[in-house]
């Protein structure tokens, strides 16, 4: 009985000793057969790497207000089952008072949805959303919030959104990130183009996985550090801007037209001061921006088109601005096809110079097809001299391709080069327009617009973008003084006689061209009016081009020079000084001695104390903007974001943290 015991005794023995050399096997094994495996696949799970968002640059306008600025937004949510029970009665009613302060809700609402979230064991319950860094910092001070996550329940999140300071003005052209079709980022305007600029390079972290799904830092530092973004300076004005905005928007309304743009150039250097682009949305008098008419909406221009005819006249010595010519009643045809004057009664018997002047149909189409007809090529070859049958190739996408006709080709017949004439058969862009009337403006010398003037990391210039010439002498010194002479007497007595101001100077033409007239035998017709020139005449500082589609036929007020001529009227008197008596320019570049001084003095104050925020009330906004960024916060504006600063979020005195964001109202 005892040798059985024994045996029994040894047969344990050996299974425990094959166990446990099994066991040391399989140790052995793991750690040095299928350790690294097993090591990687650790490291997988608990060890991750976050993505450390790069600061995105801003867009600035060439006054140095912000177009465009990255903001931080917070998130907060509430682990419900986290705060013990204590914590969570005696603290419920005093949360509850805070968050109602803060959300502007009842007390019992919200202590109705903690006791459920309590109840329900609800460990992500939003409780703000969308929050500006002030009322996150006041959330964290709340009872049960400020002891953290693990005590508290409280979780943070943060993500950047992209704010516009001025509102929707000038939307399309400055920019967005959206969505295509497929979910990727398309980027738009500005922000699209030169987001290789914008974006800087992001970061990387390694961080290990901890209790409750929570990561921590391995390392105080980062594995690869963020690089910010540069910041990209536009050429826009926003005091140019806002003008040319509510100009349009006011003759939109007024006309109860479709849609509409403006775009102001500066004359020498091709700088785009101002681009609105307007279109109605489902409720009839209200415009937002939605396309860049501007610059992809491609159509026939009409009569603006005019000014090829007298360029090709002149250069070629075809015929003198005297040259009399008969319209025949208004009235002419070609291979079948009428030619008709908007206004065909008055005199006859007309000079050339005349007929640009009332924009009259008969006289110019005469003029070209008499001295054109048997060479076509040669007027379609001066088109194509200067550039205008081909993309200006602009920064911004999306560009309209024009179409001229070419003689010899499919697309040419008997009346394309008459109604070339008058700005029909031909399709172009308003700011392809735009660039030749700015050419004549400036002396014959053709630039391509620009929309960026820099790029700029903090005060370093990283790239500058000089002017671009297109063409450096579309025509001679002597037809540019005849044209000058013409486009003003079209505002002093001609087509935009209504305009005209003895206090400032003005020289343009009108245009008012036909859409869809060949459609459903003209059922669908509607009208283009248009108005493009420039100002003051002498040494033009802008041009300007205001095209405004399918205005109310009501009360017969479609041409040109009553629906786009003001505009360009009102664009140019605001633009020149607040007196309207003198004939000078508002230079809008100029440092006004009292503001720069006002700066410095706050500057200075703001260098001797660099750790508290400085009292910027009533200063100038972006003045208190540029000091505040200097200071290392982040500004958000509120109002137009022209103005004096009314109020500050974070009120002077109290201690300033880097990229801390701080709102300033302006009035």
């Amino acid at each position: 009985m005892e040798k059985a015991v024994n045996y029994r005794i040894y047969f344990v023995g050996l299974l425990i000793l094959i166990f446990a050399g099994a066991i040391v096997f399989k140790l052995t094994n793991i750690q040095w057969v299928h350790g690294e495996h097993y090591r990687k696949l650790a490291k997988q799970n608990t060890i991750k790497t976050f993505v450390v968002p790069a600061n995105k640059g801003s867009i600035y306008s060439s006054d140095g207000s912000l177009l465009a600025v990255s903001v931080s937004i917070y998130i907060v949510r509430f682990d419900a089952v986290s705060p013990s029970d204590k914590v969570f009665n005696e603290n419920l009613n005093a949360l509850s008072d805070s968050l109602a302060s803060l959300f502007g809700k009842k007390r019992s609402f919200y202590e109705f949805k903690l006791k459920s979230a309590r109840a329900n064991k609800n460990r992500f319950l939003l409780i703000g959303k969308d929050l500006s860094y002030t009322q996150y910092a006041r959330l964290k001070s709340f009872p049960i919030l400020k002891l953290g996550i693990y005590k508290g329940g409280r979780m943070d999140s943060i993500r950047e959104v992209r704010k516009h300071p001025i509102g929707e003005i000038a939307q399309r052209t400055i920019g967005y990130i959206g969505l295509d079709k497929n979910g990727n980022k398309n980027g738009v305007g500005l922000e699209g183009v030169f987001g290789m600029y914008l974006n800087g390079k992001d970061g990387r972290i390694l961080k290990q996985k901890i209790a409750k799904g929570q990561y921590k830092p391995i390392k105080d530092d980062n594995e690869v550090e963020p690089i910010d973004g540069y910041d990209v300076i536009s050429t826009i004005d926003v005091y140019i801007q806002d003008i040319a905005h509510h100009a349009l928007l006011q003759s939109l309304q007024k006309n109860k037209a479709e849609h509409g743009c403006v775009i102001v150039m500066e004359t020498k250097t091709g700088h785009i001061k101002a681009i609105s682009n307007l279109g109605r949305t489902e409720k009839d008098t209200i415009y937002k921006e939605r396309l860049n008419y501007a610059i992809r909406e491609k159509g026939e221009p009409g009569s603006t088109f005019k000014l090829i005819d007298m360029i090709a006249l002149l250069e070629d010595k075809k015929v003198d601005t005297s040259k009399v010519y008969d319209r025949k009643g208004g009235l002419i045809t070609y291979f079948g096809k009428d030619v008709v004057d908007s206004h065909r009664d008055g005199p006859q018997r007309i000079s050339l110079a005349k007929g640009f002047e009332i924009s009259s149909n008969t006289v110019l189409v005469k003029a070209v097809y008499e001295n054109y007809k048997n060479n076509p090529k040669q007027f379609v070859d001066r088109i194509n001299n200067m550039g205008l049958n081909k993309p200006l190739g602009l920064c911004l996408k999306g560009e309209g391709i024009p179409f001229v006709p070419q003689p010899n080709t499919p697309k040419w017949n008997g009346i394309s080069l008459p109604w070339m004439a008058f700005g029909y058969g031909v399709e172009v862009t308003p700011i392809q327009t735009l660039t030749l009337y700015n050419a004549i403006a400036n002396n014959g010398e053709m630039i391509k617009p620009q929309f960026v003037s820099e790029i700029r990391d903090k005060n370093k210039t990283i790239k500058k973008f000089e002017k671009e010439i297109i063409n450096p002498k579309i025509c001679s010194k002597e037809t540019v003084k005849k044209l000058k002479a013409l486009l003003e007497n079209v505002v002093k007595k001609g087509t935009a006689k209504s305009i005209y101001s003895k206090d400032f100077s003005i020289a343009g033409k009108t245009g008012t061209a036909q859409g869809n007239y060949g459609i459903n035998g003209g059922a669908d017709k509607h009208y283009i009016s248009s108005f493009v020139g420039f100002f003051p005449v002498k040494e033009p500082k802008y041009t300007c081009i205001v095209v405004v589609h399918k205005p109310s036929t009501e009360n017969g007020n479609y041409y040109g020079a009553d629906v786009a001529g003001p505009v360009f009227k009102r664009i140019a008197q605001k633009i020149f000084t607040d007196s309207p008596t003198t004939n000078e320019i508002k230079d809008v570049n100029k440092k006004v001695n009292k503001q720069e001084n006002k700066f410095n003095e706050y500057f200075s104050k703001a260098q001797n104390d660099k750790n508290v925020i400085p009292n910027v009330k009533g200063m100038p906004g972006m003045d208190a903007v540029a000091l505040l960024e200097n200071m290392g916060l982040k500004v958000k504006l509120k109002g137009n974001g022209v103005g004096k600063v009314k109020s500050q979020s974070i009120s002077s005195g109290n201690p300033l943290v880097k990229n801390t964001t701080i709102e300033l109202a302006i009035n």
